[in-house]
């Protein structure tokens, strides 16, 4: 990560004046950190740049995406005490977070087969790249990171241009080097939409069975191979089975960083 953002992390979680690690005597320490329940694990990248920060020596003891069982050690940590304690809290949110994020998107994609399981903008502000990261790790994909990466005409730009006239401008203004995507809610806008040269149809907010009349669609009109089909909007882990068996190529979910919980990790010191 950037030393900046490194850095405003640290100030976040420090203070102005550390007594609570400081009263510890300046002596060298050994501490581990461990899952305190099943998970893949994630983070463990950004949990080394914190400790390299506080000048700690971090030792994996498994991999980024291997899931382990509850009571196992993935870190061990060897420094300075007042360091260790220093550290700990920002390493412990960073794992805890991530691993929560790669935990459930494992569990979506084992649920969807050989359909692409993606995530949204839906993040936190300003801790994006890592939710993102835990999704990869997870075996998900990130789907864009901004709306620089490629060009989404949704229901709000069908509003206030109409889709013909939104999808002229996005081939107009756009680079030739990205894809341009079209939401549809309803199968009149998603032939229309094909039929205009969209690379990408977004079913949003659609029933599965209501997706799969869509595809068939497509497939009878000849234009089935040559687009993208992705599925968003009340996506959960309870049905994404369900939609991802309606013929579509991709299944985004808000969920994957919306609805993970934090795995609970705690450090101990062995002394």
């Amino acid at each position: 990560m950037l030393s900046s953002l490194l850095e405003r992390f640290v100030q976040e979680d420090l203070g102005e004046w550390d007594d609570s690690s400081t009263i510890v005597p300046e002596i060298s320490a050994k501490a581990a950190i461990f899952a305190k329940e099943e998970c893949v694990v994630s983070g463990l990248e950004e949990a080394d740049e914190i400790l390299n920060y506080f000048g700690l020596e971090g030792e994996r003891l498994v991999g980024e995406g291997d899931r382990v069982d509850a009571g196992s050690r993935v870190l061990v940590i060897r420094g300075r005490a007042r360091a260790i304690l220093q550290a700990e809290r920002l390493v412990l949110n960073f794992v805890s977070r991530m691993s929560g994020i790669s935990t459930l998107t494992r569990e979506c994609v084992g649920r969807a087969g050989k359909v692409r399981v993606a995530s949204t903008r839906k993040t936190t502000p300003g801790f994006r790249s890592f939710e993102k990261r835990a999704v990869v790790v997870g075996g998900g994909d990130p789907h864009r990171f901004d709306l620089s990466s490629s060009v989404i005409i949704k229901d709000n730009h069908l509003k206030l241009m109409g889709l013909e006239e939104a999808l002229r401008a996005a081939k107009e203004r756009a680079s030739f080097t990205k894809k341009i995507e079209v939401e549809v809610e309803s199968l009149e806008d998603m032939l229309k939409a094909a039929s205009l040269g969209a690379d990408i149809i977004m079913f949003d907010n659609m029933p599965p069975e209501r997706i799969r009349e869509g595809v068939e669609r497509l497939k009878r009109e000849g234009l089935r191979d040559r687009l993208l089909l992705e599925a968003s909007g009340g996506v959960t882990p309870g049905n994404v089975t369900e939609y991802a068996a309606a013929g579509v190529d991709v299944v985004s979910m808000g969920a994957l960083t919306r609805s993970a919980r934090w795995i609970d990790f705690s450090l101990e010191i062995e002394v």
